[in-house]
């Protein structure tokens, strides 16, 4: 088992706080990459929906971490247009459901499992169908993994965050099977999943956050 880290709500809001920061950076490149095979416009709704993530985080923001994630993800279905809305959405608003006080690093995996497999039932979507999902369950199993080995958290994530990197570059050469893309058949094939490079950023922002 690895060590017994007490995960706060202050941490995972840090957490949402910087993948807003990321996804600020990479909007224009997440919007690329949608212009190729989707709507082109997964970065600015992304963008736009973290910033209201934290313009509701400085409102007021919750003390427990269930109920922080809740909100965050309440916000982006109501705020982040298209798809990623929902998905997005169920993420972590699964993550939250699953959660209980402070996490420990197994309950911050398992929560985030739960989140995975919300994305997974919503979207219908499984691995290789060129979705987020080819991102998010590579990372989920290899943070879980992990930490069943003893890892530390912060080794866990970064693994995880490895994992998910190496799904959303899978993709590229996948034809999608799910979501606007699908509607292009061998078309989209060549291009990198906006979902799935987002949902890195998302893990890898995770390992950033809980670096040791």
């Amino acid at each position: 088992m690895s060590e017994s880290t007490t995960i706060t709500a202050g941490e995972v809001s840090a957490w949402v706080r910087a993948f807003a920061v990321a996804v600020a950076e990479v909007k224009d490149e997440l919007t690329a990459l949608d212009s190729a095979i989707g709507d082109g416009d997964h970065g600015i709704n992304m963008h736009r929906g973290m910033g209201a993530v934290v313009d509701k985080l400085d409102a007021g923001e919750p003390a427990e971490a269930a109920a922080l994630m809740k909100a965050v993800g309440m916000t982006l279905i109501s705020k982040v247009g298209g798809a990623a809305g929902p998905l997005y959405g169920t993420l972590f608003l699964k993550f939250g459901a699953a959660a209980s006080g402070d996490l420990t690093p197994e309950g911050w995996a398992s929560c985030f499992s739960a989140g995975v497999a919300g994305v997974r039932a919503l979207g219908k979507a499984e691995l290789q169908d060129k979705t987020m999902v080819d991102a998010l369950q590579p990372a989920a199993d290899a943070v879980s993994a992990a930490l069943g080995e003893g890892a530390s958290f912060a080794d866990a994530l970064a693994r995880g965050a490895d994992a998910a990197e190496e799904g959303a570059r899978a993709t590229i050469p996948l034809v999608a099977r799910k979501g606007r893309a699908s509607y292009l058949g061998e078309r989209s094939a060549g291009h990198q999943d906006p979902g799935a490079t987002s949902s890195a950023l998302l893990v890898r922002c995770a390992a950033r956050t809980w670096a040791a």
